[in-house]
């Protein structure tokens, strides 16, 4: 009877150690989505850290990017967009407010960036070739 006791103890003893949470069995922890930064967001935090002369609002800010984005996929510079006398006349700048050259090269970049960064290089390169960047 010994034996039998013994055995049926064993049994039990087994059965229950297959059946343990030995820990490997945990549920994976899905790590948490970083939070999605709006391209707006992402101009304007650049924008916000420019020193205009005047106070534009954000919408004039915004309104500036897919207005580059669109004469950059027309095939257009910077130079020509900048260009007030005869070219596109997106330099960032409005009725009671401008910014100085390096200030709308630094905001062109990122709204490039932000909004259409399958030209950012053309841009960067323009710039550098320019000596304003």
């Amino acid at each position: 009877m010994r034996h039998t006791t013994t055995a049926v103890l064993l049994a039990a003893a087994l059965a229950l150690a297959g059946c343990s949470n030995s820990g490997s069995s945990k549920p994976a922890v899905k790590p948490k989505p970083s939070p999605t930064v709006s391209k707006a967001d992402q101009f304007l935090k650049v924008a916000h850290g420019i020193t205009f002369n005047g106070s534009p609002s954000d919408d004039e800010l915004l309104a500036l990017p897919s207005k580059w984005c669109d004469a950059l996929d027309g095939g257009h510079s910077v130079k020509w967009m900048f260009d007030s006398t005869g070219g596109g006349g997106l330099y960032p700048w409005g009725a009671d407010w401008g910014t100085a050259q390096k200030d709308a090269d630094e905001l062109l970049v990122s709204g490039v960036k932000a909004y259409c960064p399958a030209r950012l290089s053309v841009v960067q390169d323009e710039l550098r070739a320019s000596g304003e960047y």
